[in-house]
């Protein structure tokens, strides 16, 4: 018969929950955009609408916790070239939808997340109509991500994979302070882009050509 001592350590033992360990899970972000209440790990879709109502701020739910979108000023400018540049493009050839920096996808349950910027085509939305609810079960064919000081390595890791098992085809990392963007592809593949460098929109959207250094240059403008 075994002994009590054999018994337990036998046994899984679970760790303990921790704010550390929560903030691991999370890709080691900065502790001021974890949202305290509601508790880590009880926040719902529910309460992540009344927390972007309530504090004008954009947040993302992941495992039940409110965590703030990373944002700044120079990085919503880059979006805003993104975003009309995509337009210009989608727009004339009805090819679908692009979403802003405040357009939410639920790409599982209990994980909703904002790209800055989204191309969502036709084929993927039901009934070939633009959602009306708060928060679509939708997942857009290619995502793109302003890169802010408070984003991490290991965070943006994370967004990559549940990004490509939630179904979408192409991302696109923009680093504002080195003025790269890093393609990525649902295939794996991983392409470095510098500022003489022209961005395609590969298969997902054939023919679209940004040209970085006039996007750059963005950054640069003077009055």
């Amino acid at each position: 018969m075994a002994s009590l001592t054999e018994s337990a350590t036998s046994e899984i033992i679970a760790e303990p929950p921790t704010i550390d360990g929560l903030i691991e899970r999370l890709g080691r972000i900065p502790l001021n955009r974890v949202l305290c209440h509601p508790a880590p790990g009880l926040a719902t879709e529910a309460d992540l609408i009344e927390a972007q109502r309530k504090y004008d701020r954009l947040y993302e739910l992941v495992d039940g916790v409110l965590v703030e979108k990373g944002m700044g000023f120079a990085e919503s400018l880059l979006a805003g070239a993104v975003i009309e540049a995509l337009r210009k493009f989608v727009i004339p050839r009805n090819l679908g939808l692009v979403s802003t920096p405040d357009g939410m996808f639920r790409l599982f349950g209990g994980l909703v997340r904002i790209p800055d910027v989204a191309f969502t085509s036709w084929e993927r939305l039901p009934d070939r109509k633009v959602p009306r609810t708060p928060i679509p079960s939708l997942v857009p064919d290619l995502v793109v991500e302003i890169l802010s000081e408070s984003n991490t390595a290991a965070e943006m890791e994370r967004k990559r994979g549940e990004y490509f098992a939630s179904g979408v085809r192409l991302i696109w990392e923009v680093e504002p302070e080195t003025r790269t963007v890093a393609v990525y592809g649902s295939d794996g593949s991983v392409e470095i882009l510098d500022a003489s460098q022209r961005l395609d929109g590969k298969d997902v959207l054939p023919g679209f050509i940004l040209d970085l250094s006039a996007f750059f240059a963005e950054l640069d403008r003077l009055g």
